[in-house]
């Protein structure tokens, strides 16, 4: 191997190495975008839940409500 093969060598391992390293960072910065957006998902996830177990107790008592005897009698009172 002569002189000009090895510099033009050690340029492309140089190269290479920096590419490679760039490309190591962008997909850990990646991740950590990705971490951060599932754990806000996780976050409105959990208040949707919150949401919707409170809207199911409400429908719940208003189903009682209706189905209770005393509604239907008001109804007729108030259709005379």
């Amino acid at each position: 191997m002569n002189g000009t093969t090895m510099v033009v060598l050690i340029v492309f391992i140089s190269v290479g190495f920096g590419v490679i390293a760039d490309l190591y960072k962008r997909h850990l910065a990646f991740k950590e975008k990705t971490l951060n957006h599932n754990v806000h998902n996780d976050e409105q996830n959990i208040s949707l839940k919150k949401q919707i177990t409170s809207l199911e107790e409400r429908m719940q008592v208003l189903e009682k409500i209706v189905t209770d005897e005393g509604y239907s009698v008001q109804k007729e009172i108030n259709n005379l």
